[in-house]
């Protein structure tokens, strides 16, 4: 498997844990996969290559998200909005809701099991 594969499918792995983790939230927003838009599994891609380094933390996940969200026009706003660029999540990690850092602490987790598992097949 190919270092690009790889990502892919860590970066599946990852996007379909944490739209399982939101529907037991009560958020029903995240599509699958294959419906996504292309700039949320560019972002699912470039947050795995960050959690593949072994000393990132979830607080450096989050960061590397919101710097690439500001880097495309993001901002704060109460409700996201992909339209908008609008995402309650733009803030600093210690600002989060648990229920969200929570997210970052589960993404860092799937990457590296999901890696893990590829690379002992």
């Amino acid at each position: 498997m190919t270092e690009t594969q790889m990502i892919e499918q860590c970066a599946i792995a990852a996007h379909e844990v944490n739209r399982a983790y939101c529907a037991a939230l009560g958020d029903d927003s995240q599509v699958a996969w294959e419906d996504a838009p292309e700039w949320q599994k560019d972002s699912a891609r470039n947050g795995v290559r960050g959690a593949l380094n072994p000393d990132q933390k979830p607080e450096d996940s989050h960061e590397g998200w919101m710097s690439q969200k500001a880097a495309e026009g993001w901002v704060y706003g109460e409700v996201k909005d992909p339209e908008a660029k609008t995402h309650p999540c733009m803030v600093p990690y210690d600002q989060l809701p648990e229920g969200q850092r929570a997210k970052d602490s589960i993404f860092l987790s799937v990457v590296r099991q999901t890696k893990a598992a590829i690379d002992a097949a």
